[in-house]
């Protein structure tokens, strides 16, 4: 077949914003995103912290981490689907496998360059181990973890898609999976575009602020 023209795919994107579909999928889309990456930032801030503070730990499970890591979450996909079904749960857990990942080992790393001379110095001044973790760790390392937070949710994002073609009966993904199905390629095109455009408007207006601040 052959692209569609641009003004096939405006008016396509034009009809699906009239009657609700694009924005019923676009919701549907971004509410797994929040949940996915929701859940994969606080595990992985949390466990990024844990194995950070403690250096048997995190030579325990560095190898496992960069083990898992290495495999595609999407190859989870057909186990996923025998065990949570077709739904939310699936992408959820898909999204959180891809945020999860890249925030635990951004922390880690957080943590691990902090400067000891830092914590050192509140402990002599009567600090006890919480109020350093609290003042020094968490500040010290919050750029790196806001650096994994955004990079996990450009995967992350790109993750929801690729589970919603299968794993979804709502949603962009599954828009545009259904209308392969019909080969009406401006509709994938406009699925892809919404797509992308999220993506940037998240990232420059969302992380990017807050990794600058």
């Amino acid at each position: 077949g052959t692209l569609p023209p641009a003004w096939t795919v405006a008016e396509t994107l034009w009809q699906l914003a009239a009657d609700g579909e694009l924005l019923q999928n676009t919701l549907a889309s971004l509410g797994r995103l929040v949940l996915g990456t929701a859940v994969g930032v606080v595990t992985g801030v949390v466990g990024g912290f844990l194995v950070g503070l403690n250096r048997r730990a995190a030579a325990f499970l560095n190898p496992l981490v960069v083990f898992f890591n290495a495999i595609s979450g999407i190859v989870w996909l057909p186990l996923m689907i025998g065990w949570l079904g077709i739904g939310t749960a699936l992408v959820v857990f898909l999204i959180w496998n891809t945020v999860f990942f890249l925030v635990f080992q951004n922390t880690v790393l957080g943590v691990r360059l902090l400067p000891p001379v830092l914590e050192q110095g509140v402990e002599t001044l009567g600090g006890s181990r919480l109020p350093v973790i609290l003042n020094v760790t968490l500040p010290g390392a919050l750029p790196y973890v806001l650096s994994g937070v955004r990079s996990g949710l450009g995967f992350g994002w790109r993750a929801l898609i690729a589970a919603e073609l299968v794993g979804a009966t709502v949603g962009l993904g599954q828009m545009i999976f259904r209308a392969a199905e019909f080969h009406r390629a401006d509709i994938i095109i406009a699925g892809c575009l919404v797509s992308g455009r999220l993506g940037v408007l998240m990232d420059r207006f969302l992380l990017l602020p807050i990794e600058r601040r």
